[in-house]
């Protein structure tokens, strides 16, 4: 239960971080393009790739902590992050084939996924 209530906290504060960030970045360029989300998940992969690594290299990190930054607090700004972190890591350990799975996999049945939930909104919106 410890584990659920550090990952929520850090959950809380990376959705916060997010709307924030999304805000600032739709301010800043306009909304004619999703400036906020590619800024979120540019970000996250950069700060995911960098802790990662730290943490993992460097042994910086107890659980406690890693669970509250990794899979709380950035988990809760973009999950684009974790994609891209255990892609890397695939690539790295020349797994290319499960990469290039998990790549087209998460795009192909992310867009799918969309379209079909908004087909199911829209129908039952219509009834």
């Amino acid at each position: 239960m410890d584990r659920i209530i550090i990952v929520g906290l850090g959950g809380c504060f990376g959705s916060v971080l997010r709307y924030l960030v999304s805000g600032w970045a739709h301010t800043l360029l306009g909304e004619r393009f999703p400036w906020g989300t590619l800024a979120v998940n540019v970000i996250g992969c950069f700060v995911l790739g960098a802790l990662g690594s730290a943490a993992i290299e460097g042994q910086l990190l107890g659980p406690n902590a890693r669970l509250f930054l990794f899979i709380g607090v950035i988990g809760g700004f973009t999950t684009f992050s974790a994609f891209g972190y255990e892609t890397i890591a695939l690539l790295e350990g020349g797994r290319i084939l499960p990469a290039l799975l998990s790549i087209g996999s998460n795009v192909g049945f992310g867009l799918a996924a969309v379209w079909l939930g908004a087909s199911c909104g829209r129908t039952l919106v219509s009834r």
